[in-house]
C-alpha cells in the first residue's frame, strides 16, 4: 500500500452495514466478523479490489481465496455442485464449512481471486452480520482472516485494527468470533477430500457423507507450493505457451506481456500484445494478470515474452507466479 489509509471504525447495527456495502461496492476493503474469524472483505468479482487485500494482507503469493455468499442459491450462480456437495451444503451451510468446488460456466469471481484456478472455494457464513452484509451487497465477497499474512487470525475487531489500521477502509465490530478458528475446507472436485481441519468435525463431515474422506492425493498436493484452496497446496494454471521472463522485447511471433510504458521496439515484432498496467501500476498489474496470460495463450502464440516488473510491493507475488507459470513441465 503507498500511502496509509484513515481506517474506520463501526458498530454493528444498519449504519455500518450501509458503510460497509458502499465501500465494498467502490472497491474498498472491509473487515468484519464471522463465526469463524474476522475476516477482510473484497469485492471478489473487482480484481483490483482483490488486488489491493492481497497488498494489504502483504501476501507473499497469488493463493486462492474463499468466497463468501449469503445462501446456497447464490453459491449455485458461482459453481457446480455435485450430489456430495449438494449433501454438505445442506448439512452445513450456513456455517464453518468452505467446498471447493468446479466454477460455473459464467462464474463471476475475478481470476486474481482463484489464483487462475478452475475451482472456486465457497463458503456461507453463519454470522449475522455477515450475513446481513452479504445479502445487501449482492456479489461474492472474498474474505481472508483479517490480519497480516503470517500472522495470528483476529477474533476481535481490537485484533483487526492492531494488526491493518491504516491499510484497511472500514473495520465492523461484531464481538468476539464464537468458533475462532478458520473454516474446514472440503474439495468436492470427484472424491471428496479434506484440504483443512477447521470450525467443522471431520466426524460430522464423514457422517453426512455416509462414508470416510479421502487424504489429498499427490494429483492435488502438486509441486508443493501452490495451493488449491486456503490451507492447501496444489497444482496451478500454467499456460500452453512458453514464457520467455524478463524480456526487453517480444521476437518474431511472439505474444508480448508489457509493463509499463513499452517503448515501441518491445512491441513491434510480437503477435499479440498485452500491458499489466501501462502506468507501471503493480496493484493494476495484479488485477490483469491471469485474465491477460490466458488471453495470450489462447492467442495461439507458441511463446509469451514477459517484460520485467519490479520486485517490490506485489511486483514479489507477480514475479512469484510467473516464475511458476515458466517452470518446465
Amino acid at each position: 500500500m503507498t500511502a496509509p489509509l484513515s481506517t474506520q471504525m463501526a458498530g454493528a447495527d444498519a449504519a455500518a452495514i450501509e458503510a460497509a456495502v458502499r465501500c465494498l461496492a467502490g472497491g474498498g476493503l472491509v473487515a468484519f466478523p464471522t463465526e469463524t474469524v474476522y475476516g477482510l472483505g473484497a469485492d471478489a468479482t473487482n480484481a483490483a479490489a482483490v488486488a489491493r487485500l492481497y497488498a494489504a494482507k502483504g501476501r507473499p503469493a497469488f493463493n486462492p481465496l474463499i468466497a463468501h455468499v449469503p445462501d446456497r442459491a447464490a453459491a449455485q450462480t458461482l459453481a457446480c455442485f455435485d450430489a456430495d456437495a449438494g449433501r454438505l451444503a445442506e448439512a452445513f451451510w450456513p456455517g464453518p464449512l468452505t467446498l471447493v468446488l468446479p466454477k460455473a460456466p459464467g462464474c463471476t469471481v475475478a481470476e486474481l481471486a482463484t489464483a487462475g484456478l478452475d475451482s472456486l472455494a465457497l463458503r456461507v457464513p453463519r454470522h449475522a452480520l455477515a450475513q446481513k452484509i452479504l445479502s445487501c451487497f449482492g456479489r461474492p465477497v472474498v474474505a481472508p482472516s483479517a490480519n497480516r499474512s503470517g500472522h495470528v487470525s483476529p477474533t476481535t475487531a481490537a485484533h483487526v485494527l492492531s494488526d491493518l489500521g491504516g491499510r484497511i477502509d472500514l473495520i465492523v465490530d461484531g464481538g468476539a468470533t464464537p468458533v475462532g478458528v478458520e473454516s474446514t475446507i472440503v474439495a468436492c472436485l470427484g472424491e471428496v477430500v479434506l484440504l483443512r481441519p477447521g470450525g467443522t468435525p471431520r466426524e460430522a463431515i464423514e457422517h453426512a457423507l455416509g462414508r470416510p474422506l479421502a487424504d489429498p492425493p499427490a494429483s492435488i498436493v502438486g509441486d508443493g507450493d501452490r495451493p488449491l484452496a486456503p490451507g492447501m497446496l496444489a497444482s496451478h494454471y500454467a499456460p500452453r505457451a512458453r514464457l520467455r521472463l524478463n524480456a526487453e522485447r517480444a521476437g518474431p511471433g511472439e505474444a508480448l506481456l508489457a509493463f509499463g510504458p513499452a517503448p515501441n521496439a518491445g512491441t513491434a515484432q510480437a503477435a499479440h500484445v498485452l500491458n499489466l498496467s501501462a502506468r507501471g501500476d503493480l496493484i493494476e498489474a495484479a488485477a490483469n494478470l491471469f485474465s491477460h496470460l490466458r488471453a495470450l495463450d489462447a492467442s495461439g502464440a507458441k511463446t509469451i515474452a514477459v517484460m520485467p516488473i519490479p520486485h517490490d510491493s506485489l511486483g514479489e507475488a507477480i514475479n512469484d507466479r510467473l516464475a511458476r507459470a515458466a517452470s518446465p513441465r
